[in-house]
């Protein structure tokens, strides 16, 4: 599969009849005051541009949505298909199946009147603490850029915009709003600029987004990075969006080539930027090519009277067809990352009795936390995948094992009762301040998520009541995750009336992992419980979010460990499905620890030791230490999958599909052992004194083995390298084409990923020890051979220097393998000055 150079054969699906394209923006433009132009640099709410009908332009809607667009709101009212975490699209290093995905996206968008995606997200994996790491596809640039420029084209194709953030080295968590990035020139460019630079040159996004941190002492949606090299040098010609609340200046923003200021009304450009203008602080000219931007964004997604859409809308892709394309992208994704004696596949007719096991197992975990999150239409958990997989042939039993302290779960129709409709739920009323109904509603769940809701802003008091139902007999903690006033009564008893502080200072993590506070209550079995909970709203608040929740009674740890001890000792196999929590990895916090919560590692070796057929499905968006790893008979990659997990991971254990992942990024075996580690700033700057030495070069630098290296996945057969034929001797500069040959040496047909890296052992420039080069995908039949040509574009072989791409003469080693630590096969090209 070829790889164009970035800047070179841009593919441009927005050059639709540019010139009148242009003309109409032309004449928009020229039609508008001074105050109409800048009115249309801030969003008109928390999700919407402003129209403006004197030309012809309607509202434009934007969305989250890097794996599910989510719409204007974020409830179980409007849900959305829910696919893969992006690590586990990184997984299958596909650009088909990205593009599938992104035209998948589309018709979503297109369902829920969305215009613009904000996604997919880029940065790199540059440590595994990053809590935003499952959201970011890689630690590689160019497997980074070129599944994320896949994702643009297969979104774009169908007239629906994306976004490629967060503009730039956005890559952790900690301090994010004020943290300064310090990284020098060369790393910049060759890493961190350069997944955008492939998804703006080369696959022509319609928008970027400025991130939130500093950038070498400036901050994002003030800084020269936004002019050059993204809109001179690459040729940028779309929308530069800043992330939400992150323009802070009214001058130094508009000088800058920051195009809109998200969200709105309010903001710091308005009425200001407008007298900026007038003082001359802010050439007129800078806000006609801000307000030109907007228009073309307009008029390709069909906004602009007058000029028909970029593309075609895209068809509505039906529910079951979605449902088959996550399902297949999820286990398309998973990792085999070891499979001792062939323990899998699982022959179904083999089996009489599995047991399942494990905090995730009845539960799976299919997405992480934060703005990426959607409320799917349903999800499959691994207990009722493989029930449903194995029906009566096999009789599938469940033990929890051990228990990770989530604290308290939102409430659902399983254990409340709307008092009013008498619908499984809640009931919620928006009160004004003299305790006037101004809205009421059912809800299913007892999470409630307001933003951009002006019902809700304007509200002085939320009120939720339900009838709580106990299931079983035992301790109950039942209450409020939230920030704010909050007063919770229960059977007319007050059980608690206070504020809740965060101890985060930021909006997403306050709203999306807020702080608990709860009652515990003896309830027997039956019992039930009216519970009436009031939230005061903040004055001028335009986010509000909180849960009613519960935790439910337990049975003591040793307990709940021996009985999956024994459930496993009886069984034919044994699947213990581990994993993280919201609380571990979402936008907001970065991890502290790689080490699996609660007393996981303790049940997978107490159910390895009494099973010797032990199968571990980890449910982790990025790597988890696995101390157990070579105890077990087999350790299988999940990730966050979307809602199909369960569907997904029953068609790979039991071999109807091949687990068909490649690691995207290097999972250690210590955490003490990972090179690259700290997202900690000290004096509100993180220095990336690495530079270049990131991901699998820092391991190759380091001299230390992780537990399974980048590019690394065993799949159900066996492959072959038989040889790599390269060309030498070409000119600096050009291309280079290798063209390999491998063999399925197993007995079942399979695919595999074929991986080039280069290295240089006598350079006059610094380089990491190898990086990778190209890579394709292929598949055959057992005992059959196939040859693939892979394009090597001529910046594989550059560096940046004096300001400029340069590409050193002389020779290069082509590496050819299965993964970074498995390179078979090698041969020398030589580039001429």
């Amino acid at each position: 599969m070829a790889v164009a150079d970035p800047r070179s054969a841009p593919h441009r699906p927005n050059d639709h009849q540019p010139e009148a394209v242009e003309r109409r923006v032309a004449e928009a433009l020229a039609a508008l005051s001074l105050e109409q132009k800048v009115r249309l640099l801030t969003g008109a709410d928390f999700w919407s541009t402003h129209p403006e009908p004197a030309i012809g332009l309607r509202r434009m809607v934007l969305s989250d949505g890097p794996v599910g667009v989510r719409g204007e709101l974020w409830d179980e009212r409007d849900p959305s298909v829910s696919l893969p975490s992006p690590t586990a699209l990184a997984a299958t290093w596909d650009e088909a199946l990205m593009e599938r995905v992104g035209a998948l996206l589309a018709s979503e968008a297109r369902r829920k009147n969305v215009d613009v995606v904000l996604g997919p997200t880029v940065n790199l994996h540059r440590s595994p603490l990053g809590g935003r790491h499952f959201e970011c596809f890689s630690e590689d640039p160019l497997l980074t850029g070129r599944l994320g420029a896949a994702y643009v084209r297969g979104l774009q194709a169908h007239g629906v915009a994306a976004t490629p953030k967060h503009y730039v080295a956005n890559d952790a968590e900690t301090e994010r709003f004020t943290v300064d990035v310090r990284v020098d020139e060369r790393p910049l460019r060759e890493l961190y600029l350069a997944p955008f630079e492939r998804m703006t040159a080369g696959a022509g996004a319609w928008l970027v987004m400025a991130s939130y941190n500093r950038v070498n002492g400036a901050t994002m949606t003030e800084s020269a990075l936004l002019a050059s090299p993204l809109k001179d040098e690459w040729g940028f010609d779309g929308v530069v969006v800043s992330d939400w609340t992150a323009t802070r200046s009214t001058e130094a923003a508009g000088r800058a080539a920051l195009d809109l200021v998200m969200p709105g009304p309010e903001g710091p450009w308005g009425d200001a930027l407008v007298a900026a203008v007038r003082s001359g602080a802010v050439p007129e000219k800078a806000i006609d090519d801000k307000v030109r931007r907007l228009l073309r964004l307009a008029a390709r997604v069909g906004a602009l009277e007058g000029v028909p859409p970029a593309r075609p809308a895209p068809a509505a892709i039906p529910a079951a067809e979605a449902g088959k394309l996550a399902r297949e992208a999820a286990a398309a994704g998973m990792v085999l990352a070891r499979n001792q004696g062939d323990v899998l596949p699982l022959d179904p007719e083999g089996l009489r009795r599995v047991a399942v096991i494990g905090p995730s197992a009845a539960r799976g975990r299919t997405q992480g936390g934060g703005s990426a999150t959607v409320h799917p239409h349903y999800t499959v958990s691994p207990l009722d995948g493989l029930r449903a997989a194995l029906g009566q042939r096999a009789e599938v039993r469940y033990a929890l094992g051990t228990r990770i302290h989530e604290g308290l779960v939102p409430v659902t129709g399983e254990h409340v009762i709307d008092p009013v409709t008498g619908q499984p739920g809640v009931h919620v009323r928006l009160l004004d301040a003299q305790g006037n109904p101004l809205h009421e509603e059912h809800r299913d769940v007892g999470k409630l998520t307001y933003i951009g809701d002006r019902r809700a802003n304007q509200s002085a008091t939320i009120e939720v009541t339900a009838r709580f139902r106990a299931v079983e007999a035992g301790r109950y903690r039942i209450g409020v995750a939230g920030v704010g006033a909050f007063r919770l009564t229960g059977g007319g008893r007050v059980l608690f009336d206070q504020t809740i502080a965060s101890h985060i200072d930021d909006l997403a993590a306050a709203l999306l992992a807020p702080p608990h506070l709860g009652a515990e209550l003896s309830l027997a079995a039956g019992e039930e419980l009216d519970l009436k909970l009031t939230h005061a709203v903040p004055p001028g608040a335009i986010a509000v979010a909180f849960s009613l929740g519960v935790e439910v009674p337990a049975l003591p740890e040793e307990e709940e460990l021996a009985r999956a001890v024994e459930l496993a000792r009886s069984s034919d196999v044994a699947i213990v499905v581990v994993g993280t929590t919201e609380q571990i990895e979402s936008e907001g916090f970065d991890r502290s620890t790689l080490a699996l919560p609660g007393g996981q590692d303790k049940l997978v070796r107490a159910v390895a030791a009494a099973n010797p057929r032990t199968v571990v499905l980890v449910n982790a968006g990025g790597p988890v230490t696995l101390p157990w790893r070579d105890e077990v008979a087999a350790v299988l990659l999940t990730w966050f999958p979307g809602q199909e997990f369960g569907n997904a991971v029953a068609d790979v254990l039991l071999g109807a599909r091949e687990p068909g992942g490649r690691l995207p990024t290097t999972w250690p075996a210590r955490e003490q052992d990972v090179p690259v580690l700290s997202t900690k700033p000290e004096n509100r700057k993180l220095v990336y004194a690495e530079g270049l030495h990131i991901g699998y070069r820092a391991w190759a630098r380091a001299g230390v083995a992780p537990a399974y290296p980048f590019g690394h996945g065993l799949g159900y057969t066996r492959w072959e390298i038989l040889g790599v034929d390269a060309p030498s001797g070409l000119a600096a500069g050009e291309a280079v084409e290798a063209r390999v040959r491998v063999r399925n040496a197993g007995r079942r047909r399979g695919r595999h990923v074929v991986q080039l890296y280069l290295s240089r052992a006598e350079s006059k420039v610094e380089r990491p020890a190898l990086w990778l080069a190209g890579f394709a995908v292929v598949e055959a039949d057992p005992g059959k051979e196939a040859e693939v040509a892979i394009t090597m574009a001529p910046r594989a072989f550059a560096h940046w220097a004096a300001g400029g791409w340069q590409v050193e003469p002389g020779a290069y080693t082509l590496h050819v393998g299965g993964s970074v630590a498995d390179l078979a096969q090698q041969t020398t090209v030589v580039l001429r000055g």
